[in-house]
C-alpha cells in the first residue's frame, strides 16, 4: 500500500499514541463523554483514511470542532450534536459533489491565522474547570464559564487537580523541545494516573467507566422534525470540517515533498466520515493538523498509517478500558492545555501583524470574533473585512490623469495649432480597475471638467471594468452632454464591451459616432466636432493618421 509499510506501521502507532489523550479529552471537552471522542478517532479515522483526498491526513475529534459543538449539546442535547454530525456529512458530500473544495485557496493567511489564535484560547478557556478540579458550572459562553470555574476554586480549592493539569502541560511543553520525538502526552497521561492510583488521590476525579467496545451502529437519536432548527447548526459544523481539513491537508502537502491532495475527494472522505460517526455515537470529525503533523514527521508515505492510527485506537477501546477510564480528568486537561499554547506560532503572528495594516486588523478582528462569537461567524468576519480591505487597496491604486494629446494629433500642425486644440479638447487617461470600489471618484472628478467642448477618455489602460463602472461612465458622460461638452473614448477593449453594453454606455457612445480604437482616431473626430461648430477653421483631413498607443 506504502513504499515503506514498516514505517507507515510505526507512523500509525505513534499518532495512536499521541492521539488518545487528545481524543479523550476533546470527547470530555464537547460534552458527550470520552467514549464519543474514542469512537470518532476509530470510525472517522478510518473512513477518512479510506475515502479522503489526503495520502498523510489524521482525521478525529479536534479542538475547533469541541469549541461548536459545546452549544449545540447545551441547546439541543447528546442526540442533538449526533444529527447535527450526520447533517453535516451530508452537507460536505454535497461541497464535494459541487466541487468547492478549490475554492479554500482564497482564505487569506491572517483570517486562517486568527482563526487558529482564537481556537486556542477557546480550547485553553474550556479546560479550567476540569484543570481546577470544579464542576463545569453553567453557561454557554466560554469567558464567562471559565471566570466561574475561577471563582468555585478560590472558594474551595483542589490543588490535586491543579497540580496534576499544570505538571502534565509542563512535561508536554518542555519534553517537546528537549525530545521531540517522545509522545510526552502519553507519558504525561500515565504518570499522572499511576500517581493518582498509588497515593489514593481522591480529589482528582476520573473519566470514569467506559464501555468495552464501540456499540453497534444505530439512528435512534435522529428526530427528523428537528432538521430545521438544526440546520444552522449542521452548516457551521460542514464548514468548520471543510476549513479545517483542506487546511491541513495543505499543511501536510507543504512538510513533503510530491504529495498533492484532492480537495473535493478530501471534503467527500469528510463527508463518509462525518455519515458514519454518529451511528457509533461519535461526535462530528475533522483533519488534525497536530496528528497530521505527527504523522508526517514520523515517516508516513501512504493511508497505511492513518489507518494503523485508528486500528490501534480500536484495539485499546476493545482491551484496556478499564485501564483507560481511570485516567484523572485534570490530567486530560492538562494536555489540552498543552495543545492550546503549542497551537499558537508566536513567529507567524509576528510576521502577520507585521506585513500590513490590514492584515494585523484581520488577524485581531478574527481572533476576537472567534473568542466572543462563534468559529463560523469568526471566519465570516474575517472574510468580509479581509475582502474590504482589499477592495480598498485595489481601488486606491486606480488613477485618472490629464494627459498631453499632443503626440497623438493626427498630421503635421503649427503650435498655434496645437494651443488652439487645447484651449477646447482635455484628454484623460484611465489606469487600473472601474469598479464599485472607487468609480464614483471617476464621476466626480469628470464632473468638475470646464472651460473645455471636448474630453478624450483613453481607456486602453483600464483593467477592471464592471457594472458599477460603466453606469458611472455612462453618468459621466451625460453629465458632460448635457454642459455642451462632447465626450470622445478610445481603446475600449473587447473584454469591457459587455459591460458597456448592459447598461446603455456603449450604445449612447455609438449614436453620437464617439467611439473610437485609437487615440489618433479620437483627436481627430474631436477636431471634426470643433469644425462643426465652427470652433477650428474648416481643413483637410490629413490622408495618414499616425499609430500611436491607445
Amino acid at each position: 500500500m506504502g513504499r515503506s509499510p514498516r514505517r507507515d506501521l510505526l507512523a500509525g502507532l505513534t499518532v495512536a499514541i499521541v492521539a488518545l489523550p487528545l481524543a479523550l479529552g476533546f470527547g470530555v471537552s464537547s460534552g458527550l463523554g470520552a467514549e464519543a471522542g474514542l469512537a470518532t478517532a476509530v470510525v472517522a479515522g478510518a473512513l477518512a483514511a479510506l475515502f479522503g483526498g489526503s495520502n498523510l491526513q489524521v482525521s478525529g475529534p479536534t479542538g475547533a470542532m469541541t469549541v461548536v459543538l459545546v452549544p449545540i449539546v447545551a441547546q439541543y442535547g447528546p442526540g442533538g450534536v449526533l444529527t447535527v454530525g450526520l447533517m453535516a456529512g451530508v452537507l460536505l458530500i454535497g461541497l464535494a459533489l459541487l466541487r468547492a473544495g478549490q475554492y479554500m485557496r482564497y482564505v487569506p493567511a491572517p483570517v486562517v491565522e486568527g482563526f487558529t489564535l482564537g481556537i486556542a484560547c477557546v480550547i485553553g478557556l474550556q479546560q479550567i474547570p476540569n484543570a481546577l478540579g470544579v464542576d463545569k458550572p453553567e453557561g454557554e459562553k466560554v469567558l464567562l464559564v471559565a471566570w466561574r470555574a475561577l471563582v468555585d476554586f478560590v472558594a474551595f480549592p483542589n490543588w490535586t487537580a491543579i497540580g496534576l493539569s499544570t505538571g502534565v502541560a509542563a512535561v508536554m511543553l518542555t519534553g517537546a523541545r528537549w525530545k521531540p520525538t517522545i509522545p510526552f502526552s502519553i507519558v504525561a497521561v500515565i504518570a499522572a494516573t499511576v500517581i493518582t492510583q498509588v497515593f489514593h488521590l481522591g480529589a482528582a476525579a476520573p473519566i470514569g467507566a467506559l464501555p468495552s467496545g464501540l456499540p453497534a451502529p444505530s439512528l435512534a437519536f435522529l428526530d427528523v422534525s428537528a432538521f430545521g432548527s438544526l440546520l444552522a447548526p449542521a452548516v457551521a459544523v460542514a464548514a468548520l470540517a471543510a476549513l479545517e481539513s483542506l487546511l491541513s491537508a495543505t499543511v501536510a502537502d507543504g512538510m513533503t515533498v510530491g504529495q498533492q491532495h484532492d480537495p473535493d475527494k478530501e471534503l467527500f472522505g469528510q463527508g463518509i466520515a462525518n455519515l458514519a460517526a454518529p451511528l457509533f455515537g461519535g461526535v462530528p470529525a475533522t483533519a488534525a493538523i497536530a496528528r497530521t503533523a505527527v504523522n508526517v514527521r514520523t515517516g508516513a508515505s501512504s493511508r497505511l498509517a492513518a489507518l494503523t492510527h485508528a486500528a490501534v485506537l480500536a484495539v485499546i477501546v476493545f482491551a484496556a478500558a478499564p485501564l483507560v477510564s481511570k485516567i484523572p480528568l485534570a490530567a486530560l486537561a492538562g494536555v489540552l492545555l498543552a495543545t492550546a499554547i503549542r497551537m499558537v506560532e508566536v513567529g507567524s503572528l509576528r510576521a502577520m501583524a507585521k506585513a500590513t495594516r490590514s492584515d494585523a486588523v484581520v488577524l485581531v478582528l478574527t481572533a476576537a470574533a472567534t473568542l466572543v462569537l462563534d468559529l463560523v461567524y469568526a471566519v465570516i468576519i474575517g472574510l468580509i473585512v479581509a475582502g474590504a480591505l482589499a477592495l480598498k487597496a485595489v481601488a486606491s491604486q486606480a488613477r485618472m490623469e490629464q494627459v498631453d494629446f499632443r503626440p497623438d494629433v493626427p498630421g503635421e500642425h503649427s503650435d498655434e495649432e496645437h494651443a488652439l486644440l487645447a484651449e477646447h479638447i482635455v484628454a484623460y487617461r484611465i489606469d487600473g480597475p472601474l469598479f464599485f470600489a472607487g468609480a464614483h471618484r471617476f464621476l466626480l472628478e469628470l464632473s468638475e471638467v470646464a472651460d473645455v467642448k471636448v474630453v478624450i477618455l483613453r481607456m486602453s489602460r483600464v483593467t477592471t471594468l464592471d457594472a458599477t463602472g460603466a453606469l458611472v461612465l455612462k453618468d459621466a458622460v451625460e453629465k458632460l452632454n448635457r454642459r455642451g461638452i462632447a465626450v470622445m473614448t478610445s481603446g475600449i477593449r473587447p473584454g469591457q464591451r459587455q459591460a458597456l453594453d448592459a447598461v446603455g454606455a456603449l450604445e449612447l457612445l455609438r449614436l453620437e459616432g464617439r467611439e473610437y480604437a485609437t487615440t489618433p482616431e479620437a483627436i481627430a473626430g474631436a477636431r471634426k466636432h470643433l469644425e462643426q461648430a465652427g470652433l477650428l477653421p474648416l481643413k483637410h483631413r490629413p490622408h495618414r493618421i499616425r499609430k500611436a498607443a491607445r
